[in-house]
């Protein structure tokens, strides 16, 4: 199993990174309730190995950024490559409205610049494909800011297989950020094309086990490994292709050094197959 990843030829990171989506408050909205805790999660990330962080500016609004960057800041001398998103308006917890104007996309990655502290941001993701605006106005402000030098990367999110083809015709596209994990199978498609063409493939939502967790034979498997059906997920996903980085998210520090752990699981062949079948299964 290939446990590094290389989007050119000075930026590889390890395939299990973190994701701050659970940093905010309830409903990804407003702050944490412990903001000191949510920088000691994304250090102690950073002091296990991960070194590539996924956020968005729509998580708090802006609050994941924040906690984000003041770890970094505690942190002066990691290499951490830092992945973020635009393409979503909040209204409140649990309230998700895409606008793709190219003015709101380009204000957006200004913020997560300033938020970030950033001077240019590693990987920018259009976090949704907005059907009221031309794909290539979308895509072709983010272009327009990759040549200002602003964006080195560009990526799409929850998109199909003819959604990438066409974002690929406007400017390179390196990663692709969809729903997908043991029990959810549904993009197999764009993940099988993101591996064909070399894609970053970001599975969001990557623990997800449903009724497996409590299954004998999910739990006879995570025994054989001295792991949790957590772990086991994320080891499932580390196997299935070489192009797939989880992002597991929490906001406990003892469940992050949990997930990285997972890393170090070399699942067999036959479990890999048992764990297939029975996701397949679940679906």
């Amino acid at each position: 199993m290939q446990k590094t990843f290389s989007f050119d030829q000075t930026l590889t990171v390890n395939r299990l990174g973190y994701g701050t989506m659970q940093l905010p408050g309830k409903g990804v909205w407003g702050p944490s309730v412990d903001p000191d805790n949510a920088v000691a999660v994304i250090e102690t990330a950073i002091d296990h190995g991960v070194n590539f962080i996924d956020t968005a500016d729509a998580y708090g609004p802006l609050y994941a950024n924040l906690y984000l960057r003041e770890a970094l800041k505690q942190r002066p001398n990691s290499q951490v490559m830092v992945a973020t998103k635009v393409g979503f308006t909040r209204q409140g917890p649990n309230q998700w409205i895409p606008l793709g104007a190219p003015a709101y996309l380009r204000q957006q990655v200004e913020l997560n610049l300033m938020t970030l502290g950033l001077d240019h941001i590693d990987l920018l993701q259009l976090h949704r494909i907005d059907p009221n605006y031309p794909l290539a106005d979308q895509i072709g402000e983010l272009a327009k800011m990759q040549e200002e030098g602003k964006i080195r990367h560009i990526g799409l999110s929850q998109v199909s297989v003819a959604q990438i083809q066409a974002a690929q015709k406007i400017v390179p596209i390196v990663s692709v950020q969809n729903r997908y994990n043991l029990i959810d199978r549904k993009d197999e498609a764009v993940l099988n094309y993101a591996e064909a063409n070399h894609l970053a493939f970001i599975p969001w939502f990557p623990l997800a086990t449903g009724k497996l967790a409590q299954g004998e034979q999910l739990q006879a498997i995570a025994k054989r490994y001295n792991a949790s059906p957590a772990q086991i997920a994320l080891a499932w996903l580390l196997k299935r292709s070489d192009v797939i980085l989880p992002i597991p998210g929490t906001s406990s520090t003892k469940h992050v050094v949990d997930n990285i752990a997972a890393q170090d699981i070399e699942l067999s062949q036959a479990d890999f197959d048992t764990l297939d079948q029975l996701g397949r299964q679940q679906q």
